[in-house]
């Protein structure tokens, strides 16, 4: 990913922050603006390739109707096992919520892009830094969840996304029960209609709870 194409995602981020309480705002009586915290497990990183990652993070979610807003941002720092580098990363997530039905308990789909970032510090025999890297990726997402409210000011809600989607991918190979999946994997099962023309594959997996203060 380009400098310049890094510029123009977040300027489109931040331009969604400042425009979308207006857009709420107009929407009348059922507007709504939810914060808060939420904790993510993320499968398919270089430095867990067969675990997961936890990361901390929040959110913001504009809108209570049947499509809402969302913005989030997670963090993730530590210390490699040999003790000779020091990760942090930084994923921001732009998605669009879609509400079938609502009610005290809500599913719903997703979908969106995000921008990852990850500082590397290479560390020598004293903790000191002895190289600096930052590297940049754009990806999209997709996923479904569930919010289920416990008040008109709070909700609880958990939801799993795939990341990385691509389509028409033409390395993409099913690997067998007793081969161990490199690279992209397939996202849709062979039983699905087009999925051979498809091609559809992600190369990770998230798994998000979260609480939302509404007001």
């Amino acid at each position: 990913m380009t400098a310049r194409m890094w510029t123009v995602g977040v300027a489109t981020l931040a331009a969604g922050l400042l425009l979308a309480p207006a857009a709420v705002q107009a929407q009348g009586a059922g507007g709504g603006v939810g914060i808060g915290p939420r904790i993510t497990f993320v499968r398919g990183t270089a430095e867990a390739p067969d675990g997961s990652q936890r990361f901390s993070g929040g959110m913001i979610r504009l809108g209570s109707g049947k499509s809402v807003l969302e913005l989030a941002m997670d963090y993730r720092a530590g210390l490699t096992g040999d003790l000779t580098e020091r990760i942090k990363d930084y994923p921001i997530q732009a998605s669009l919520l879609l509400f079938p039905v609502r009610g005290r308990f809500a599913p719903y789909l997703l979908g969106g892009v995000g921008w990852y970032s990850q500082h590397v510090q290479r560390l020598g025999p004293t903790q000191s830094v002895l190289e600096d890297e930052t590297t940049r990726k754009m990806g999209y997402h997709a996923g479904f969840g569930g919010e289920a409210r416990l008040h008109r000011h709070l909700g609880l809600y958990g939801d799993y996304r795939y990341t990385f989607i691509r389509f028409g991918d033409d390395e993409l190979t099913t690997p067998t029960a007793d081969q161990r999946p490199s690279g992209p994997t397939p996202l849709l099962p062979t039983w699905v209609p087009f999925a051979d023309r498809l091609r559809m594959s992600h190369e990770g997996s998230m798994f998000t709870w979260g609480a939302a203060f509404y007001f």
